[in-house]
């Protein structure tokens, strides 16, 4: 392990650091970042815009999915000396970690460094959450018709998600959805399908979720026009926003009827 713990306890880390790093060249030169890993799961991807998403290749889209340690700035940074830090970390109550010597100064170099050791700090943090939270009680009220051990993690997220959270990750899920049918990427495909058939099935039925799928999964060009009605139609519900959806409903059936 590179991660030397001058403050804090790796067996039980905080979930948010101070990185320390010295210069090879001179010893007082000090250079930092803080390090979060979030507390909650959290996928950027759920935040890109779907023909943004549709872009991105599935390795890259891989790389922003799952954010787990965030190094803030994303390289270390020369701005404090080794007792502000120490200060800091006392006061805020931060793990203090010297992630080992820098024999440089080159940005990429830094920003690797940041890195690699936030991924390792992450990597200490998970294994010590999964030690409570597998015992926490869940506070999430599940339908009584499903029993709590039945459902599994992604089910219960879904279950808290907002209708606007689910309409958003289903916009995510279409560029996906049509860059799979673009790629003939059949795996990815079938891996879609089956999430967003599972956020159809929890959405109301007025924002027409199955025909939304259906139509993100359609490989005709009009299969992405329709899913983008279908979405644009769902979100002028949710927002009340009803003289619009008419015009929508229109375009609709014209499209269906091509």
């Amino acid at each position: 392990m590179s991660l030397q713990f001058l403050r804090g306890n790796p067996q039980a880390p905080k979930g948010h650091a101070i990185f320390v790093a010295f210069s090879t060249h001179n010893s007082r030169e000090v250079f930092c970042t803080y390090c979060v890993v979030p507390p909650i799961p959290m996928s950027l991807t759920k935040y890109l815009p779907p023909l943004f998403a549709a872009q991105l290749p599935p390795e890259e889209l891989q790389e922003v999915a799952n954010i787990s340690g965030m190094p803030i700035p994303p390289m270390l940074e020369q701005a404090f000396t080794m007792q502000q830090l120490e200060t800091l970390a006392e006061h805020r109550d931060d793990d203090l970690c010297d992630i080992g010597p820098l024999s440089s100064k080159d940005e990429g170099e830094r920003m690797q460094m940041a890195a690699f050791s936030s991924q390792e700090y992450a990597q200490l943090y998970s294994t010590y959450a999964n030690s409570f939270v597998s015992t926490a009680p869940s506070p999430v009220e599940v339908d009584e018709l499903m029993p709590l051990d039945d459902l599994d993690s992604d089910e219960l997220l879904l279950r808290t998600m907002s209708e606007r959270q689910k309409l958003t990750e289903l916009g995510r899920l279409t560029g996906t959805a049509r860059y799979a049918l673009e790629g003939r990427d059949t795996r990815s495909l079938q891996d879609t399908d089956r999430k967003m058939q599972r956020i159809a099935d929890l959405l109301a039925e007025k924002y027409r979720g199955k025909e939304l799928v259906a139509a993100a999964l359609d490989p005709h060009e009009r299969g992405a026009k329709l899913a983008q009605l279908y979405l644009d139609r769902a979100f002028k519900l949710l927002d009340e926003e009803y003289a619009d959806i008419p015009d929508i409903e229109r375009a609709i059936r014209e499209l269906q009827q091509t």
